[in-house]
């Protein structure tokens, strides 16, 4: 390491002292071929996390990571089968004789049979289709968009149930055949049973509605939009993810930690990340937000000395390990917590549809309002005043010009010649230009005078261009000469 590093010099030989290489710690060179073994089935984190690290904001997260995953849902379901069979060992000896013995096993038996051919063939089925819209979502509006389908709620819950109805199904005539359930005390497992069919079908009517709209382009739209909306909302609820804003340089004195491979900036746990600063006693600042992509070898997060160490363990190379465990790098951008990649994909949907052998000019309308909607609800996260929950953290905001960049930019260089997509473009970005925040508000005033000259330049004919001049506010007709 370089003897001018920051936070290096002068008589710092402690917590601060050099590291004695750039780049990649020795530590994560250990450690990231075992990650990447098991990326992907087990590991989120560029290194195993500690369960004592694990506070409870942290675990809420981690746990809304692993409730989108398929496999995650269908384990749950095939686990409650299993309760649901000992349940009904526990119950049945509770039922009065009489009772018990007006049904025999016959009667189950027929039912778990029906379950067991009807659910093979319908999980086959509904696979089937999940697949097929996965891949015609990818090719028809944007690759980034089939990430997000893929968490469909209303599908994986569908096939976890049709699944966890299989296992029912097939623990139960198992179970019947050792013996476990005689034909005089099968009376629970009959109700359970017809319990399982009620909830079969119940599913079974909202996967036949859910598929008249599933994969199409409205509702891939919508989809989007709506978890842009929740992201962007959910950022602003806790302006710079609780962080003090970071809108001017680092400190000079600042340590880099560097980064232990390329990738994205998929996912940051700041409670977690706070608690090792708390510990380690300095302040973090984090120079790059998420879904900034940084090579290997360059600063991931800067340090500063503010306190003390909590004790001698908590040194620089146990900060730099725990950093490294609540800084999540990937190959691609995730749209959790990054409401700037929902905007980019709804914009790559549009120019999708604007391209030449589709020509849909309506499409790229109905993305250009909803992204309007989606900027509607922004508020400047380094206002004054803002609750700043984690103190040890510096988290740069979200700028409002680059939110205006990553929703119209790409669809309006693609829609420059199209007519009535520049009109809509220029009566949204007008509409923004009345939002309360001066940011963004500033920000769609140029992106519209922008976006008017190139259309400008791309539509030859003077009428066309008058119609979308006049489409503009005063202040930007103003700022541009008028057609001629």
């Amino acid at each position: 390491m370089p003897p001018n590093l920051p936070g290096a010099g002068g008589e710092d030989k402690g917590f601060l002292a050099p590291a004695p290489r750039r780049g990649v710690p020795r530590r994560a060179r250990l450690q990231i071929p075992l990650n990447r073994r098991w990326q992907g089935a087990f590991s989120c984190y560029p290194f195993p996390m500690n369960i004592k690290d694990l506070i409870p904001h942290t675990l809420f997260r981690k746990a809304r990571e692993y409730s989108r995953k398929l496999w995650v849902r269908v384990v749950f379901m095939g686990l409650l089968a299993f309760v649901a069979l000992g349940l009904t060992q526990l119950f049945e000896p509770l039922v009065p004789k009489e009772v018990a013995t007006r049904l025999t096993g016959e009667a189950a038996d027929r039912l778990l049979q029906i379950i067991a051919d009807a659910m093979l063939a319908v999980t086959i089925f509904s696979i089937t289709i999940m697949v097929t819209v996965y891949r015609a979502s990818s090719a028809q509006f944007t690759p980034r968009a089939h990430r997000l389908i893929i968490q469909d709620r209303t599908t994986q819950n569908t096939l976890a149930v049709f699944i966890g109805a299989y296992v029912y199904a097939l623990v139960a005539i198992i179970m019947r055949e050792l013996g476990i359930y005689i034909d005089e005390r099968s009376f629970v497992l009959f109700l359970t049973t017809v319990l399982v069919l009620a909830i079969i079908v119940i599913f079974l009517i909202r996967w036949v509605l859910h598929l008249q709209s599933f994969g199409s382009l409205i509702d891939t739209t919508r989809q989007i939009e709506t978890v842009t909306t929740s992201l962007f909302k959910e950022r602003l609820k806790t302006p710079c993810m609780g962080g003090h804003p970071l809108t001017g340089p680092v400190p000079d004195d600042a340590r880099p930690i560097f980064a232990p491979e390329s990738g994205y900036i998929q996912h940051i746990y700041p409670e977690a990340l706070d608690q090792q600063a708390r510990d380690h006693g300095v302040a973090i600042y984090l120079p790059r937000r998420i879904g900034d992509f940084v090579f290997v070898g360059e600063p991931l997060v800067m340090v500063t000395r503010r306190g003390s160490p909590q004790d001698a363990e908590h040194d620089w190379d146990s900060l730099e390990q725990k950093v490294l465990e609540t800084v999540q790098l990937g190959d691609l951008r995730t749209f959790d917590q990054d409401p700037r990649f929902g905007l980019r994909v709804l914009g790559e949907v549009a120019s999708k549809a604007l391209s030449p052998g589709i020509n849909d000019g309506g499409t790229a309308i109905d993305v250009i309002t909803r992204i309007g909607r989606v900027l509607s609800y922004y508020s400047d996260e380094a206002k004054p005043g803002g609750k700043v929950a984690l103190p040890n953290l510096h988290i740069p905001p979200i700028p409002a010009d680059a939110l205006i960049e990553d929703g119209f930019g790409a669809l309006a260089r693609d829609g420059a010649s199209v007519v009535d997509v520049q009109m809509v473009l220029q009566e949204v970005l007008t509409g923004l230009m009345q939002h309360p925040d001066p940011g963004l508000s500033a920000a769609a005033r140029d992106a519209a005078e922008d976006h008017l000259r190139r259309a400008f330049e791309e539509v030859p004919f003077g009428p066309d261009r008058a119609r979308i001049w006049s489409a503009a506010c005063k202040d930007v007709q103003a700022a541009v000469d008028t057609p001629a």
